[in-house]
Order: structure tokens, then sequence, then C-alpha cells
């Protein structure tokens, strides 16, 4: 086969690995250079221990298998195989920690309540104070600004994928053909539109109006750390935001600790992650209000910088980026990713939310299947 992928993300190239892995030929059209938006925008976190039970842990799970067999064969994505942990203070908190360790699933997220002393032989930099602290074996990290170029190093030495930047598909034209923006018609024997968070344009004429909305972020990153941050950390504000945590502790919490007024305002938790380089990328907010503002706001960064110096009982080195980011999410909390069919031999997939960094590999492994490639 022919497999046309338009849109370089994570989520379109991994669909272009699928095909490639199954023996077709790949040409694949990006607007940009290179792809800039949420793909790039993240934390590189392949991040299991929130996820809902059912279809989105069950994808998340995989996921993190193929994220590691890909990581052993292309080095260069940087996957670490480094859990995380969320310390918690007090009962409230301490509660919905417990309530996760009781789910029947929480054996395959890897789920352990450690003492400090515990969490702190795990990941020494957590000098701060905190009262337990719950550990997730199967969360990982991949390098997410370099992640893309790697995997298409890989994919160009298999002299089946054709990479053309710099082109912005304007119509799907005929059957399993598109049009792009210099003119040129590319068809294939299928046609895949991984076009993230560009939901106007092109996906309105072809698709109309879908179940998905656009989602904006604030995050930062800082100079080296100057030790190994060994695990990802998350604080437990997340608890308020992964459906794996919905309990009735997690609504004794919500009733009886009001989230921190610049937290509630920014719909913030905290996850941090270390990079290659040693430095630290950490987040996030939440506004989902459009026209989203084109400026940063520091108010959320001062928030996650004494969240993080708590944990780490030291000050924040030198916060070198900040940036905003925007990233498409279903609004059909049951579903994954948004898959639609949208003409003959042309489908659209987007809408993974916070999860298309960690599900995108199972992500594409579910529409190859489902397409017959």
């Amino acid at each position: 086969m022919k497999v046309i992928v338009v849109g370089a993300g994570v989520v379109g190239t991994m669909h272009a690995w699928q095909a490639v892995e199954r023996g077709h030929e790949v040409v694949h059209i990006e607007r940009e250079a290179e792809a800039r938006g949420a793909s790039l925008r993240n934390f590189g976190q392949i991040w299991v221990s929130g996820r809902a039970g059912g279809e989105e842990l069950d994808t998340a799970l995989r996921a993190r298998e193929l994220w590691e067999g890909i990581g052993a064969r292309v080095p260069r994505l940087g996957f670490r195989a480094i859990g995380s942990l969320t310390p918690v203070r007090g009962e409230l908190e301490r509660a919905v920690a417990e309530a996760a360790l009781a789910r029947p699933d929480a054996a395959a997220r890897g789920y352990k309540l450690l003492t400090p002393a515990e969490a702190r032989a795990v990941n020494p930099a957590l000098r701060g104070d905190f009262d337990a602290a719950l550990w997730c074996e199967r969360d990982a990290a991949v390098e997410p600004r370099t992640a893309q170029l790697a995997l298409r190093q890989a994919l160009l030495a298999t002299g089946r994928y054709t990479f053309l930047p710099h082109r912005e598909v304007r119509e799907v034209v005929g059957g399993h053909a598109v049009r792009d923006d210099h003119g040129d018609t590319h068809s294939g024997d299928a046609v895949v539109l991984c076009t993230g968070a560009w939901l106007s344009g092109l996906v309105r004429e072809v698709a109309g109006e879908i179940p998905v909305r656009r989602v904006r972020l604030q995050m930062m990153q800082t100079d080296p750390l100057g030790e190994p941050l060994t695990t990802s950390v998350a604080d437990a504000d997340s608890f308020r935001y992964y459906p794996a945590y919905a309990s009735p502790a997690l609504d004794a919490l919500n009733a009886g600790q009001a989230q921190d007024p610049t937290a509630a305002a920014h719909r913030m938790q905290l996850l941090m992650v270390q990079r290659l380089d040693g430095g630290l990328t950490i987040g996030d907010t939440h506004e989902y209000e459009h026209p989203f503002a084109f400026d940063t706001l520091e108010d959320p960064y001062e928030h996650l910088t004494r969240v993080v110096e708590s944990f780490l009982g030291r000050p924040l080195p030198r916060v070198r980026r900040r940036w905003a980011g925007v990233y498409a999410q279903c609004t059909d909390t049951s579903r994954v990713v948004h898959r639609q069919r949208v003409r003959d031999g042309v489908w659209l997939v987007t809408g993974p939310g916070g999860r298309g960094m960690t599900c995108s590999p199972a992500i594409a492994e579910t529409t190859a299947n489902e397409l017959g490639w």
C-alpha cells in the first residue's frame, strides 16, 4: 500500500511508523518545516498512572510497551522507564492515594504507597517534607523536542518514507488523494489526517463539527538541576484532574481541602520531569475558553515554583524557557481519540488531549488494524 499521512506531530508520525513497519510506503505531509504544536510542547511523559480504567488504561499500557520497543531501536528517543512519584500531605490526600491502591487495576499500573524514606530511596532529590508518596512503576518518559526527528530519521532509513514539509493540505480530492497549497496532488491507497489542534479549514470542510475542543496550557523549563531527578513527579492536585483517582476519598479532598486560589483559577496541577540535559520541564495549566490569551501569565509559574521547591527542599534552578501550547481533546470522555472516516479511504484521527504523547503508538496501531493495513 501507499499511505498518505497529513500532520507530522507525534500522532501522525506514529501512523507513518505503523505503516512503514507493516511494509507500506508513506508520504508524510507537514505544513511547517517541522511539527511545532503540542507534540513538542509537552512533558514527554508516558503517563499511565492517572488514566481511566478500561479502554484508556489498556491503550496507555499497550502504548507504553510500544514506546519501550521503539526506544530500544531508536535510542535518540530518550526512552526512560523512570516511573513517577506523587508526594502527599495530610490525611485527605493520603486517602486518595490509598483508594487508588484499592483499584482492581492497581497492579497493572504498578501502584505502591511509599513512606518518605522509601520515596527518597527511589528519588533522592525529594528532600522536602511530605507524608507519603504514590509510586507508579509503569510511567516513563521520552524527549519531546527530538522524538519526532529521531523517528523520522529511522523512517527515512527504510527507503519507503518521504517527508514533505512546508505543504498545507487544502482539500481532499477524488478517492484517497489530497491536494496541497503548491497545487500538487498526492494519491495513495489510504489517507490519514492527523491534524492535531488544527480543527478549522480542511477539517471543518471534510468532517463538519466534531466532538473535539482545543485546550491551552503553560509550561516552563529550567537550567540543569545539578543532580538526577530519577522519577517524574506530580502533586496531589493531579488527583483532581485524572480519572483514575475518582473516588469518595477524592470527593472528600475536594470538599475538605480547597485548592490554592491560583491553582484553582488556572486549573493547575504539578507535573515535572527531567530532560536529558538535566533541566526540569514543569507545568501545567488548563484553559478551555476561546479566544485564548496570546500571552503567558506569571502567577501560575510562581505557584509551580513554590510547589516544586517544597518537594525538592531547595531553590529551583533558573527558568530558561516559558511557553504555551494548544492541544485537541475529545469532549466525549469515553473515547481515547476521535477517529472518523470522512471520505472513502480518508480518515481523521485527532483529539487525544493530554494523552497524545502517551497513547500515540497504540492509537496508530488501532488505526492500522481497523483499516486493514
